[in-house]
C-alpha cells in the first residue's frame, strides 16, 4: 500500500467531519476549522506541506492569520519556512497604525485588529476556511489599503460560493484552497 498524499489526508480528514446547525447554517466541525475533535498530527503537517508546495517563498516576505484557528497553520507554515509572522487579532491593543474591521460570517459579526504591517511588504495570508468571504473580503481589503502587496491566499478548506464571489468581485485577489467541500444530506462531501 503506497502512503497517502497530503491532500488524500486532508481530504480524508474532512469525510465524516460532525455537522451542527447554527440556525439555517450548516456548520461543519473540524480539527483546522475549529480545533476540535483532535487533530491528528499528521493532519496539520499535510495541510502545512501542502501550502508549502503552493507558494514562491521567494516573492513572501511575511505570513499573515487571523485569530483564532488561522493560528495552528501560521505556526507550522511560519516554522517550517523560516518567515515571520503577524495574527490579526480580534481586540485592540491600541499600537501606532493599528486597523479595525469589521468582518461578518455565515453565523456571525466582530471586529478584527491589523497591526505591524508595512507598506510594500509582500504577504502571504493564511486562513482554516472561507464560506461566505465575509471575514476575508474586509481583511484583504484593509491589507491593501494599508499598502501591503497581496502576493499569496491560502485557505485550507472552502465551503459554499465566497471564493468564487471574491474571483469574480476582486479578480486580483490570488485566493487559493486545498480542498472544497459540501455539505450533502447532513454530510461532509468533497467536490474535486
Amino acid at each position: 500500500m503506497s502512503p497517502s498524499s497530503p491532500l488524500d489526508i486532508l481530504q480524508d480528514s474532512l469525510r465524516g467531519a460532525p455537522i451542527i446547525w447554527k440556525g439555517e447554517y450548516p456548520y461543519f466541525i473540524h480539527p483546522i476549522s475549529d480545533g476540535i475533535p483532535r487533530m491528528n498530527p499528521e493532519v496539520l503537517r499535510a495541510t502545512r506541506d501542502l501550502i508549502i508546495e503552493m507558494v514562491d517563498w521567494y516573492r513572501i516576505d511575511l505570513i499573515v492569520s487571523i485569530e483564532a484557528m488561522g493560528l495552528p497553520l501560521l505556526a507550522a507554515v511560519g516554522d517550517a519556512t523560516g518567515k515571520p509572522t503577524v495574527v490579526i487579532r480580534k481586540r485592540s491593543y491600541g499600537m501606532e497604525g493599528e486597523v479595525r474591521v469589521d468582518v461578518s460570517t455565515g453565523y456571525s459579526e466582530s471586529t478584527a485588529f491589523i497591526n505591524d504591517i508595512s507598506p510594500g511588504e509582500r504577504i502571504l495570508v493564511v486562513d482554516d476556511v472561507i464560506s461566505t468571504g465575509g471575514t476575508l473580503e474586509p481583511l484583504l481589503a484593509a491589507l491593501e489599503n494599508m499598502g501591503a502587496i497581496l502576493q499569496d491566499v491560502i485557505v485550507a478548506i472552502e465551503k459554499g460560493e465566497g471564493r468564487e464571489r471574491l474571483a469574480k468581485e476582486r479578480p486580483k485577489w490570488p485566493i487559493r484552497t486545498l480542498a472544497r467541500i459540501d455539505i450533502v444530506d447532513g454530510k461532509v462531501e468533497i467536490i474535486d
